[in-house]
């Protein structure tokens, strides 16, 4: 297993983003490879955490608006980079981003961190390995926030969801920036866009990006169908509070919040709503997505 680490002077010019880096080693359960996971960790350190989980192929840059309103409201907030992305270790094979890795990673991440009373909020694959998350440890949540994400189980696809695929696996240079531009409503900036792009020195750091869109279990021939269908069982039982917060225009994951509100039973009566915004909705919507979350802990 080749493991790249972006150089720190990457990350020098990024405005925007004064957090100190914090890191954890998780060892990879197959070969014992050991991977640095980079996170935000803001806020008084015994205060029930808010976990911000991000997708594809942003970092945790994409909550960088959510932090410091979250700390003043007396929060922690935890905001990892999932392996592959950020300032977190990439790996050099395409084949060695499996689902079930990420999710076990992640785990081990959680679990060395001894994160509990959580309030999480997830987005894209934030949601497809932090709901992972939920059903493998539900006694450390408190309650969920999801915005434009799911669980899938082999049964289909959404026609943006195929014209992502189709992109993300032909074109010669993947231009991250560029892309995470094209899921908001807004016109990001020169400078937020080459934030986007400043964990990726080359090509070569990018299989983590190129490899997530193939690993989303849309048909049953894909791996993890089996245990996102056991994981759903037990988010039918969660019966903590699930608040759904989709964006008004993804075509990726539009109507993808009836299946949350009809399946885990936390999700009844609670003030469902959806927000202005393209896919990475936290670009276009991060005040009201942070009232949301804050109202929501109150409640």
């Amino acid at each position: 297993m080749q493991v790249l680490r972006t150089p720190d002077a990457a990350f020098e010019a990024i405005v925007d983003y004064p957090f100190a880096p914090h890191y954890s080693e998780v060892r990879d359960a197959a070969n014992g490879t050991p991977l640095r996971i980079h996170r935000v960790d803001e806020g008084p350190a015994n205060a029930a955490p808010v976990l911000l989980m991000h997708g594809e192929p942003s970092w945790s840059f994409l909550y960088r608006k959510f932090v410091g309103p979250l700390v003043a409201a007396g929060h922690r907030v935890v905001a990892p980079d999932l392996i592959g992305f950020g300032k977190s270790d990439k790996l050099g094979a395409r084949a060695d981003y499996t689902y079930e890795r990420h999710v076990q990673w992640m785990s081990d991440w959680l679990v060395g961190l001894d994160l509990k009373n959580i309030t999480l909020f997830c987005q894209d694959w934030g949601g497809l390995i932090g709901l992972r998350l939920v059903a493998a440890f539900p006694d450390r949540f408190a309650r969920l926030v999801i915005a434009n994400t799911g669980l899938p189980t082999g049964t289909g696809s959404s026609p943006g969801f195929d014209q992502w695929l189709q992109i993300s696996q032909t074109i010669p240079n993947f231009p991250t920036g560029m892309i995470i531009n094209m899921g908001t409503t807004r016109e990001l900036s020169a400078a937020e866009i080459a934030a986007y792009d400043a964990p990726y020195p080359d090509e070569s750091y990018k299989e983590g990006a190129r490899q997530f869109p193939t690993l989303v279990p849309v048909t049953p021939e894909h791996g993890s169908v089996a245990e996102n269908i056991a994981a759903w069982k037990v988010l039918e039982a969660f019966n903590k509070p699930v608040l759904t917060c989709f964006s008004d225009n993804d075509p990726v994951t539009k109507g993808g919040e009836a299946a949350i509100k009809a399946r885990i039973p936390g999700a009844a009566g609670q003030a469902h709503c959806i927000v202005p915004g393209g896919h990475f909705l936290q670009e276009d919507a991060s005040e009201q997505l942070v009232e949301i979350i804050n109202n929501f802990i109150k409640a």
